[in-house]
């Protein structure tokens, strides 16, 4: 999706987001495939908490270096379950992290503008419970059902339904996301009946593209 004309013209934001579980990956690899500039801020994440990164020193300063696995990078599962259970953990290590991630999707961004690209979509699991809507020009929701979602979580990563339960409490109830977005796609479905969604939203979308 690429644009002529003023390079100083930003191009169209849209955030996408969803529960723990919900398919905003494949929903995005996807919306790729189509032409869709994609930047996902957990891949941003991962690479702000790298060691050597600010972040990474700040959080082994704060956690202690039994967080880390034998190559001494963390260990997000580790760390995971500790946020889950400690909501002033899970708020420091928010403070650790998102200020380099955001710090990283301008630049992504500024990127996608000098690239001429009319449309960025940016995947962002905690969107609306870290305030980052007002960013966006629109915003995409992922949705699936709870046991669909716990499922998936216990699948790929191989937790009990008490840590994935657990890890979705400390999120935004789906319902309340749904409401608050632009878009909503259904992911309770088989692959193909996704795809068909995120085809037509995607034609809706680029309706929406007028410069």
């Amino acid at each position: 999706m690429k644009r002529s004309g003023d390079a100083n013209i930003m191009p169209l934001k849209l955030g996408i987001t969803g529960g723990v579980g919900s398919g905003k990956s494949f929903v995005c690899n996807y919306l790729k495939e189509k032409g869709l500039a994609v930047v996902s801020t957990d891949e941003l994440a991962r690479n702000a908490v790298l060691p050597g990164m600010p972040a990474y020193k700040k959080i082994v300063d704060y956690f202690g270096k039994d967080i880390l696995s034998d190559d001494r990078t963390l260990n997000r599962k580790k760390l995971r379950g500790l946020i889950t259970l400690d909501k002033k953990k899970k708020e420091m290590l928010e403070q650790f992290v998102h200020p380099e991630v955001l710090s990283q999707m301008d630049l992504e961004i500024q990127r996608s503008q000098k690239r001429h690209d009319m449309a960025i979509a940016v995947e962002v699991p905690l969107l609306f419970e870290a305030g980052l809507a007002v960013i966006f020009d629109y915003v995409l929701t992922v949705s699936v059902n709870t046991d669909v979602r716990v499922r998936r979580v216990m699948d790929r990563d191989q937790i009990s339904q008490k840590e994935a339960m657990a890890l979705m409490n400390i999120q935004m109830p789906e319902e309340e996301k749904v409401k608050k977005s632009d878009f909503v796609i259904d992911n309770n479905g088989s692959l193909k009946e996704t795809q068909i969604l995120i085809d037509r939203f995607y034609e809706n979308f680029v309706d929406k593209i007028n410069y």
